[in-house]
């Protein structure tokens, strides 16, 4: 991995938290993700199971871990299994982790190979009632391949039919959404430089270049200052692209005259960043690009004041419908006989901003929390309002990550230039 080493004292505490939420007499089991082919002889580059990384740090494939605070032998209370490193490997692959340096990593002392997993796991595991294990529960996820958690259910009850199966997921989501100081300074750092990257943007955006230069110029300032590189496909869309909420082919010129819809942020020790601005290609914006910029801003800068602890989360999307509302009244893109007539259960403004609003941020840039749970303190979401308007051939979205602390809430980008002026004044210098 590129970036500095994560105290551990971050993956003790979230293991303890989890501890303490498990059954008496359970056992959890979680595993890294598998490893997937992207052509005849080579996978694509490996991504963490993030709960494997939330509750350990460590960051390799063919990795287990294994939880049972109530084990009768105390040197399986909490059980790291690795893949043993050999010449081979070392030739083909570099570095893996040694015990020492898995154990300094995760805080994790019982550090184990791989291939003793089965007969660690037989010799406790009928010591136990109840057997948690993981599958991926983000309600955004539509499960189509087996992988790796989905193959030890079945591996598992066929071994042990009689033991009380449960599922952890639930309780990773209750941990997950509130996020540690530690969490929050690692997603800041993917902020920054998620912001120097915006800057340097600016600085390079002209008529004429292509789309993917600019992201050329993105994952430059990204692997610079050690980040893994995009948190996810970055979606570089100038005119009418963006139109297309997940347009991410990046191939087209941009043309003077038309506003570039940027929505990209770095990854930092799995940590990401979320961040979406929309400039004029030649430094500057007409006067109707402006109002429906401005409108945009005004909706963020709204709703950021409703994103408190104890917010529905149905509630909050119904009254930035309210305020996105008034600024489409304002653009003249509907009337107030529109929103007279309008079905309840898709409101006149759905024609122009047709998404949600928010969504929580952390490993996962889509992270895994509760949707119907209300806000609360140490939650990051972010903050996503955009118009659409494929007539005009433009759109506009504007998004910000923000914390919410006892004291309100804290905006992750606050430092990240977004008024229209301070645009236009740093690309025209």
């Amino acid at each position: 991995m590129k970036y500095k080493q994560i105290n551990n004292s971050l993956f003790i505490k979230n293991r303890e938290n989890l501890k303490h939420l498990l059954t008496p007499q359970s056992v959890a089991i979680f595993h890294s993700n598998d490893e997937f082919p992207r052509s005849g002889d080579q996978n694509f580059l490996f991504k963490q199971n993030p709960d494997l990384f939330y509750l350990t740090g460590i960051d390799q494939e063919q990795s287990i871990l294994l939880l049972f605070p109530d084990c009768p032998n105390p040197l399986y209370k909490e059980v790291l299994f690795l893949r043993q490193t050999n010449d081979y490997i070392k030739v083909w692959e570099g570095h893996k982790y040694t015990k020492e340096q898995a154990q300094q990593t995760s805080g994790i002392t019982n550090i184990y190979w791989l291939e003793d997993f089965d007969n660690i796991l037989h010799s406790i595991i009928h010591y136990a009632d109840h057997i948690f294990l993981n599958t991926n529960e983000n309600d955004r996820y539509a499960h189509t391949v087996p992988y790796r958690d989905i193959r030890l259910i079945t591996e598992l009850k066929n071994k042990y039919p009689l033991h009380k199966y449960e599922r952890v997921a639930p309780l990773m989501r209750q941990l997950r959404a509130i996020k540690s100081d530690v969490e929050v300074s690692l997603t800041q750092k993917a902020c920054d430089i998620t912001k120097d990257a915006f800057n340097r943007v600016l600085r390079f955006m002209k008529p004429g270049v292509m789309e993917y230069e600019i992201e050329a110029e993105i994952i430059h300032e990204f692997i610079k200052q050690a980040a893994t590189g995009h948190g996810y496909n970055p979606i570089i869309a100038s005119g009418n692209n963006a139109n297309i909420l997940h347009y991410t082919d990046n191939n087209q010129q941009c043309n003077d005259g038309d506003l570039i819809l940027l929505d990209f942020g770095a990854e930092y020790a799995n940590y990401n960043a979320d961040m979406t601005r929309t400039i004029p290609v030649n430094g500057k914006f007409t006067p109707r690009q402006r109002d429906v910029y401005n409108s945009v801003l005004h909706v963020l800068n709204e709703s950021k004041k409703l994103m408190v602890a104890g917010a529905i989360w149905n509630t909050y999307h119904e009254q930035v419908g309210e305020i996105m509302t008034e600024q489409l009244i304002k653009l003249k893109l509907i009337s107030p006989t529109d929103v007279k007539n309008q079905n309840p259960s898709y409101p006149a403004y759905k024609k122009y901003f047709m998404h949600g609003t928010s969504h929580h941020l952390g490993i996962d840039v889509h992270d895994f929390a509760g949707r119907y749970t209300p806000f609360a303190e140490g939650n990051i979401l972010t903050c996503e309002p955009g118009i659409y308007i494929p007539e005009e051939g433009f759109a506009v979205r504007l998004e910000n990550d923000i914390l919410i602390t006892k004291d309100g809430n804290y905006d992750l980008m606050d430092n990240i230039p977004i008024i229209a002026e301070e645009i236009e004044e740093i690309m025209n210098a």
